[in-house]
């Protein structure tokens, strides 16, 4: 069994104090997701061909994607981890942060980043895409917000350290409670994978941006993107495990196996992580074959914890089917609690995650890769991660921790559990539909609605994906009638929500010792890093610059 550490005597003010600031970044993520949101609908009419921009207001379609991308899989991803996380570490720790200023500091730094960023984009002054490559031009605002908000997460990771070294030093010699190992390691290797963006924008982009020099080398900016590129996805996915790893198995009754093991799966993803970028530049000039071998080999190392993960959850998810009267091999299923919006949700975002995960190999093939390379395969398969594991994590997380902020009942819950079979349905004929019209060809990144050269063939799978859109859209806009509807509720009326942590089987008194050296682990990591990067950079000789151009 699991257990609980000691409460320092100190516990009210600053823990009050903490939650409030936790509780507006949340907040702050759930106006990415209504902006992104509201852009999807329109991608989603596109594709039944019905080209709404204008009409919208935007400049074009890439104006709309952009906001799409910047919304989803930055602002609301970076908040809800910044606020997941940060109450994960004071929970597990029973303890505030170490610093008050800090988590304060991390929420203006992202809201102050997000609003530049959102002014450019909507100015039609940013129109790049999430990937923001070059030699595309935004307006400097659009970088320094992306750089606010990449320093709010640093802040995370700053406070959750200095908090994690007041614990040991009260905790001499006890092992780190799992929920804040998960949550440091997630921010550690965000830290580290964060660095070539950081390197790229900072030293690179925003001096070109500023007209400082004439010239930036585009290729190059895009190894120094994909060495975060890749990673992030990995910081968008790790908070949604650490809710499926320590939640989950105690909302449906059910116990971990082993705390060894989960910090084994975190470990892993911080050493495979990162050295994975270039099995993204596969078909990019200029970078060695034998280093794209080398990242591809790493990438299919790091779907290995994935895979643990399956097997772990599974067994914890049956664990509690069978302590609450399940039987048979598969029939246990029944008596997971459908009734609880936050386990449907969750429930529906890991078979989501199966399936984006599988099809994610075909990405990471060199070979494979060739045939869905900038298809629509691409968007269909990361709508599974990021569009389904990420996104319907977040929705059946906030489900109990909007309760546990505000002390208010969760409003409607039948509700809340139709929303979440509808995005799954939607989501389904959505990935279908842009996979299938991408393995018969069709690019990516293009407005559908003003295609003149679309082959017969897509257009069945277009209102397929359309159709999938358009439920995805009427689902979240369900999310926000609960979430509201909740706010709008008396304060007090939720009682007193707890934040659930699963027990475990083998708890962390029988796990190896040295699965909490932080330090080794992050040295063989950078170790890694430079095994794989290193050459990359060495070997760096195309050289070809490009003034900066605007678009759109």
């Amino acid at each position: 069994m699991t257990t609980t550490a000691r409460p320092p005597a100190d516990l009210g003010t600053a823990e009050i104090a903490q939650k409030k600031w936790a509780k507006w970044q949340l907040y702050l993520g759930f106006v990415g997701f209504f902006l992104g949101l509201l852009m999807g609908l329109l991608q989603a009419l596109d594709r039944m061909g019905f080209y709404l921009y204008k009409e919208a207001q935007l400049s074009s379609y890439y104006q709309g994607l952009t906001l799409h991308g910047v919304s989803m899989v930055f602002i609301l991803t970076f908040a809800f981890g910044n606020a997941f996380l940060t109450l994960g570490v004071m929970r597990s720790l029973e303890r505030p942060m170490a610093s008050t200023m800090l988590v304060a500091a991390s929420f203006w730094s992202a809201a102050i980043g997000v609003a530049l960023a959102a002014w450019a984009i909507l100015a039609n002054q940013a129109t790049v895409l999430y990937t923001m490559y070059s030699p595309l031009r935004p307006h400097v605002a659009f970088y320094i917000g992306a750089v606010l908000l990449v320093i709010s997460t640093w802040i995370v990771l700053l406070n959750q350290l200095l908090t994690l070294r007041a614990w040991r030093k009260d905790h001499p010699g006890e092992p780190i409670p799992l929920l804040a190992f998960v949550s440091v390691v997630t921010y550690i290797m965000w830290f580290i994978a964060s660095l070539g963006v950081a390197i790229e924008v900072l030293v690179f982009l925003i001096p070109w941006s500023l007209g400082l020099v004439q010239n930036t080398d585009p290729l190059l900016n895009r190894i120094l993107f994909w060495f975060t590129g890749h990673p992030i996805v990995y910081f968008w996915l790790l908070p949604a495990y650490v809710s499926w790893y320590i939640t989950v198995p105690k909302m449906v009754g059910g116990r971990l196996y082993s705390d060894g093991v989960v910090k084994g799966v975190f470990i892993l993803f911080l050493l495979f992580s990162t050295p994975v970028g270039l099995h993204h530049q596969f078909t990019d000039p200029g970078v060695d074959e034998g280093l794209k071998l080398l990242h591809m080999l790493f990438t299919f190392a790091v779907f290995f914890p994935s895979l643990v993960t399956a097997f772990t959850l599974m067994a914890a998810l049956e664990d509690g089917a069978k302590h609450n009267g399940g039987k048979g091999l598969v029939a246990w299923i029944r008596q997971l609690p459908w009734g609880n919006p936050s386990v449907v949700a969750q429930l529906f975002a890991m078979l989501g995650f199966v399936l984006g995960g599988v099809s994610g190999l075909i990405n990471a093939s060199a070979t494979v890769n060739l045939v869905v390379h900038n298809t629509s395969f691409i968007p269909g398969h990361f709508h599974l991660t990021v569009g389904t594991a990420v996104a319907l994590t977040i929705m059946g997380v906030s489900y109990w921790l909007v309760p546990y902020l505000t002390g208010k009942k969760l409003c409607c819950r039948r509700l809340a559990v139709a929303q979440s079979w509808l995005w799954f349905g939607g989501v389904m004929l959505f990935s279908r539909g842009l996979m299938a019209a991408g393995i018969e060809g069709q690019p990516r990144r293009v407005p559908v609605g003003l295609m003149t050269y679309a082959e017969e063939s897509w257009k069945l799978w277009d209102i397929v994906t359309g159709i999938g859109g358009t439920l995805m859209v009427t689902s979240g806009t369900i999310f926000f009638i609960v979430i509201i509807g909740t706010l709008l509720r008396k304060k007090g009326s939720a009682g007193a929500v707890e934040f659930p942590i699963a027990d475990t089987v083998y708890g962390p008194e029988q796990s190896p010792a040295i699965l909490d050296r932080l330090g080794l682990w992050t040295a063989v990591s950078v170790v890694l890093i430079l095994i794989a990067y290193v050459p990359v950079f060495v070997s760096h000789y195309y050289n070809f610059t490009s003034p900066g151009f605007v678009r759109w």
